[in-house]
């Protein structure tokens, strides 16, 4: 299950992020999302656990909740929409 973490500190990093969500089960998968000219966090990542169940435990757990004084949002990742191309 691939989860959206919004509200992170700019400072946190993967590991810390794994470590974070792997104490609600096994974390296949971290992608903090960053500016890719300064290399910053954009205070947002992607999450997925290994099965539905860890990701909706670790979803009612952290969702709301403070990490590092910032109140972490966390849901189930929708798929992005394909972007329609038009032609002028």
């Amino acid at each position: 299950m691939k989860l959206f973490i919004g509200s992170l500190p700019y400072n946190i990093t993967e590991n810390e992020l794994n470590d974070l969500f792997g104490q609600y089960g096994s974390v296949v998968s971290t992608n903090l999302v960053k500016d890719q000219f300064t290399g910053h966090s954009k205070g947002f990542a992607f999450v997925e656990m290994s099965n539905r169940s860890e990701g909706h435990k670790a979803m009612e757990n952290l969702n709301g909740q403070e990490y590092k004084h910032r109140q972490l949002v966390c849901n189930e990742s929708k798929p992005m929409k394909k972007k329609k191309f038009r032609r002028r």
